[in-house]
């Protein structure tokens, strides 16, 4: 059909709209005096064009129209950066162009018109248009003419446009971009938000910051070293007052693009995942993306849920483009914390480390204090300083227990008590356990009714944190259930235990 369609409409692309063709009536074309109709085409409309962040509605007709687009060029001075001016050449007033929206199978009459108070001549390649130059041989318009042509929106997807006047370089890195969207005949998927972001360098004879109106430096465009890498036009078109805006439990789409003209963009939202990703603006979609490539004259659309407030940072995670140059940007959430996704800062409290260096045994006493306190008050860190515990428990226990006890706690029949679901072990105090580890052991005890009559050499030269971890994975191992014994408690306990008059490594 698509094939049928373009054979239909060959006439169209041999012949400039611009010179002799004009609508005769709805879906109709007059070309050379031959008549063509798209028999798909109902109507007209003119299309709704926006500056970004901005996008035109979602586009709800079930039919193919002719759309008439009206896109003015003119070339402006300018704020790149706070107190640094340049000389944009533009589609509609700004970097980047307007955000056209068309639906699949849509008949597009394109109108070009180059301000009269420009010095240039300027034209069009439409990523989206099936036909020579993307509709630039059919537009080259002097300062203050208008051209016109048309073309069918063919293949959904979200396609780059830009200036093709050579030299070409030069008119995409004075601005010339933006995106064309052709909405699939079903539609996109309903979202709550959607903007339009697009990443562009700019190559200024000053460097990044230096104030005053700038000039191109081609030398710098040639060797692609860029001093500015921005987001829609500026250094910070997208943070504070200008960035973008979103509910808890919304979901946002973004469309993506990159002007170029040299350099791929790492696009990356800092705290997010893309839940989908239309790969350079096609029709493939992927899932559960960190970071999505968008090569100079490309596109994506993503879109993800907002589940927590707060500020997401929009980076190229070529991350000197984005701390250095210029490419950040910020997305605003707002709404009730959802602790469960994420907790926010659960610990502000001093780190010890190197402070042990510092000889002040006050200071770090008072730092420890200050540690113990916050995860006495908090469950969730008091938890996992348990897993800590056993983990370095189990440890000790591999290197300095196991022979006897075996890894996995039932110790040796007739010879070594278990430890594993021991009620003699269950019933001991930890005071009488941190006791046995550090004096050793001897005599007749009955463990779950069976008679032992061994020795447990002291282990004394274990540290209190030692002992305290190994007793901690041992009291919660081996189907054992305990608590957390402390190396406080072990000090204290080995302060009421004469002095060994030797000491073994093993056990």
């Amino acid at each position: 059909m698509k094939r049928n369609i373009l054979k239909q409409l060959s006439l169209l692309a041999l012949a400039s709209v611009m010179t002799s063709g004009l609508y005769a009536a709805e879906g109709q074309v007059m070309a050379n005096g031959v008549k063509l109709v798209d028999p798909e085409v109902t109507g007209e409309e003119e299309a709704v064009l926006t500056q970004a962040p901005h996008v035109p509605p979602p586009i709800t007709r079930k039919h193919a129209t002719k759309v008439v687009v009206h896109l003015e060029v003119r070339e402006v001075t300018k704020r790149l950066a706070d107190g640094v001016e340049y000389v944009f050449w533009t589609f509609g007033g700004d970097v980047p162009g307007s955000f056209i929206r068309i639906r699949e199978g849509d008949q597009v009459e394109f109108n070009l018109n180059n301000h009269q108070g420009n010095k240039m001549p300027h034209n069009i390649d439409l990523h989206a248009v099936t036909g020579p130059g993307g509709g630039a041989t059919s537009s080259f318009t002097a300062p203050g003419y208008s051209s016109r042509f048309s073309f069918k929106a063919l293949n959904p997807g979200l396609y780059v446009y830009h200036c093709a006047t050579a030299p070409v370089g030069l008119h995409v890195a004075n601005g010339m971009y933006g995106l064309i969207l052709v909405e699939p005949k079903e539609g996109l998927p309903p979202v709550d938000r959607e903007y339009y972001v697009m990443q562009g360098e700019f190559y200024t004879m000053g460097k990044y910051g230096e104030e005053g109106l700038q000039y191109f430096d081609m030398a710098k465009a040639v060797d692609e070293r860029p001093p500015y890498v921005v987001f829609n036009g500026a250094v910070g078109s997208l943070v504070g007052d200008k960035a973008l805006t979103a509910k808890v439990g919304e979901r946002v789409r973004l469309f993506i693009g990159n002007g170029g003209p040299n350099l791929i963009s790492s696009f990356h939202v800092i705290g997010e995942i893309f839940d989908n990703v239309y790969q350079e603006g096609g029709s493939h979609v992927t899932h559960n993306v960190q970071t999505t490539m968008i090569p100079a004259g490309g596109s994506a659309v993503v879109d993800f849920k907002v589940e927590v407030p707060g500020t997401y940072i929009l980076v190229d995670h070529s991350l000197f483009r984005a701390f250095n140059k210029g490419a950040i940007g910020m997305l605003k959430v707002e709404g009730a914390d959802n602790s469960i996704v994420y907790t926010g800062k659960e610990v502000d409290a001093v780190y010890i480390g190197k402070a042990m260096d510092s000889g002040s045994e006050q200071r770090v006493a008072q730092l420890k204090e200050a540690v113990a306190e916050e995860i006495r008050d908090n469950p969730k860190i008091a938890k996992l300083t348990k897993e800590i515990q056993m983990a370095k428990g189990k440890d000790v226990f591999m290197q300095t227990c196991f022979v006897c006890h075996q890894a996995n706690g039932e110790g040796i029949p007739e010879q070594i008590p278990p430890l594993a679901q021991s009620d003699y072990f269950a019933k001991m105090t930890d005071d009488e356990a941190i006791h046995i580890v550090i004096a050793g052991r001897s005599g007749e005890v009955i463990v779950n009714g069976k008679k032992y009559n061994g020795v447990m050499t002291p282990l004394n030269y274990l540290t209190d944190d030692q002992i305290a971890n190994v007793l901690t994975y041992v009291r919660n191992s081996f189907g054992n259930e305990g608590g957390v014994i402390g190396a406080d408690a072990v000090k204290r306990v080995r302060a009421t235990i004469a002095p060994p008059t030797s000491t073994s490594q093993f056990e």
